[in-house]
């Protein structure tokens, strides 16, 4: 009981402290923030959280988590403002959602695997008015403000639902080929919308192959790009040793370093 209390006197506090910024008294530049301001620094803040937790910092992921729960708090203050709704109807929405999503929880209901899980979630969406009745409907209700790989990867996975799909990773390895070979082709060209587009088929058949293989794709570049980091840091710390920065070196001096830096 004595946690919980201290949540909601937190909670309490922080809704005091943004009505505060957004009053006459408060602050000017919290005043004048729109909707679509907060909007920019939500997506800003989640992406934050993502990085916290793939550097497993705790003291990060408080820290990037509490700014995420600010800008959800300043939203809804200023929602409340304009007679809309308030942070605690926030609260008892999702609550009253997951209750209802989650009957084999808080009800009578049965299910014997994970994938029944999502079934019945779906199926609940649905009875809500939320599910989609068509595949259109589905891709359209896919965020087009995701990341391009995450959003990629939903779609081939609604397309999948209908079977319109592959049978074998053999197959989208085939695909990924063949993608390969159309970009050469349009490359030939030196038409950059041909270049674009084969360029664009292939980063989806790439992410399909994600799919096959049950890799994520976003977190397979996210990973891929950290490494690149990692390594080429490694290139500059060696240079900067010998009185050198990377501007300053050969290729060749480079790449020497690059392979040391992947044993490391």
């Amino acid at each position: 009981m004595k946690a919980a209390s201290g949540v909601e006197n937190n909670l309490v506090r922080l809704l005091d402290l943004v009505c505060k910024l957004r009053s006459p008294e408060g602050c000017r530049w919290d005043r004048e923030q729109t909707k679509e301001d907060i909007a920019r620094y939500l997506l800003e803040e989640a992406c934050e959280v993502i990085e916290a937790i793939e550097n497993g910092s705790p003291a990060g992921l408080r820290e990037e988590l509490g700014d995420l729960l600010f800008h959800i708090v300043f939203l809804s203050r200023m929602a409340e403002e304009r007679g809309e709704f308030d942070f605690a109807g926030v609260m008892a929405g999702i609550e009253e959602k997951m209750i209802r999503r989650h009957p084999h929880v808080f009800g009578d209901r049965e299910v014997g695997s994970v994938a029944e899980i999502r079934e019945n979630w779906d199926s609940i969406k649905k009875n809500e008015g939320k599910g989609a009745s068509t595949y259109r409907e589905r891709f359209h209700g896919i965020t087009r403000t995701l990341p391009a790989l995450v959003r990629a990867q939903k779609i081939t996975q609604e397309a999948a639902k209908a079977g319109f799909d592959w049978g074998r990773t053999e197959d989208v390895l085939k695909k990924v080929d063949e993608e390969l070979e159309e970009l050469k082709a349009a490359m030939k060209t030196r038409r950059s919308d041909l270049v674009r587009e084969e360029m664009g088929d292939l980063l989806f058949s790439l992410v399909n192959l994600c799919r096959f293989l049950e890799v994520d794709a976003e977190a397979s570049l996210r990973g891929a790009m950290n490494k690149f980091v990692r390594r080429f840091s490694h290139i500059e710390e060696s240079l900067l040793k010998e009185g050198k920065r990377p501007d300053d070196a050969t290729l060749s001096e480079m790449d020497i370093l690059w392979e040391k830096a992947k044993s490391l």
